[in-house]
């Protein structure tokens, strides 16, 4: 078997189309079902169960792709390790950003790696910071930027300190308090609260501010996006608690929403995040792009001091 062989195999297995597969690994179909079928010879197993509208992997195929993952994995590694040995970065990188990221302009920070190593590949992957965190662990995330209550901090991950925020209030223009210079969480307690999907730190940061102050509040509403947020908030379905840093630059020009600032409200700390184990070559060029390839050799974890030139 070859890793041309493995790559055909994982294109199947992921697009479940003998079509697409060989239209995403750039041959004619002919050319990519024989080689499956050659190496399914040599294996002496079916990988794939066939019919005219449907592709399956097999259970023989589901215990194959784990492995032909991995390899695929390992060699891509090794390339992009010579080809750093020389000098060239390459390869693929995988960016998981939290949907709230402030302390970092991640497009422009892109932008300025694709300046110095244009042949590596960026994955981005937007999601929770929990999530995030755990894909670095699994090593499918290179690098992540994520967001904890204060206190709280990334486990398992090399984490840096990035910036500190505080949540405000964001509610209708019309609202109540809008207008108001600074308000504490009782006075808006017993109001229809719009907030991210229960058990994710995003969510948690907010309930966490609510215990301390002994209070309860009534979430009507759970989206994953700040966007659909705050558009149901100017709908005056409810209000929320978000970062100020992201949320101000949504909110400046909007007249159908009103900013508050809140006194005992939630806090929240931004991380970069990357693997503690053997960093590829493309993830540590982006920390050096970042100016954090110091943290990364001497693992610090969580550190204000050495901040990281993310402006």
């Amino acid at each position: 078997m070859d890793l041309q062989q493995l790559r055909y195999v994982v294109a199947v297995a992921e697009t479940r189309n003998f079509t697409r597969a060989a239209e995403r690994c750039s041959v004619v179909q002919s050319s990519l079902s024989h080689r499956i079928a050659d190496l399914e010879r040599e294996l002496g197993v079916r990988l794939f169960a066939r019919s005219s509208r449907r592709t399956e992997l097999t259970s023989a195929g589901e215990a194959f792709l784990t492995g032909a993952r991995e390899c695929l994995a390992a060699a891509d590694r090794a390339a992009a390790d010579a080809a750093a040995a020389a000098g060239i970065v390459r390869g693929r990188l995988a960016v998981g950003v939290l949907v709230t990221t402030a302390a970092v302009d991640v497009p422009e920070l892109l932008q300025r790696y694709r300046a110095r190593h244009p042949d590596v590949r960026v994955q981005l992957r937007a999601g929770g910071s929990d999530e995030l965190a755990a894909g670095i662990r699994r090593g499918e995330l290179d690098i992540a930027f994520l967001g904890f209550p204060e206190g709280v901090q990334p486990s398992g991950v090399e984490a840096l300190v990035l910036d500190h925020d505080e949540h405000v209030l964001v509610v209708p223009a019309g609202h109540r308090v809008a207008g108001v210079a600074r308000i504490a969480l009782a006075d808006v307690a017993d109001e229809t609260f719009v907030d991210f999907m229960h058990g994710t730190p995003a969510r948690t940061q907010t309930d966490l501010a609510f215990t301390a102050a002994g209070l309860v509040r009534d979430v009507a509403y759970e989206a994953g996006v700040v966007e659909l947020i705050t558009r149901l908030i100017a709908r005056g379905l409810g209000i929320a608690l978000l970062p100020s840093a992201f949320v101000r630059p949504l909110a400046e020009g909007d007249p159908e929403l009103a900013l508050v600032t809140v006194v005992d409200g939630p806090r929240r700390v931004e991380y970069l995040a990357w693997s503690r184990f053997n960093p590829s070559p493309a993830a540590l060029a982006l920390l050096d792009v970042l100016g954090v390839r110091g943290a990364a050799r001497s693992g610090r974890k969580g550190h204000d001091s050495g901040r990281p030139d993310h402006r």
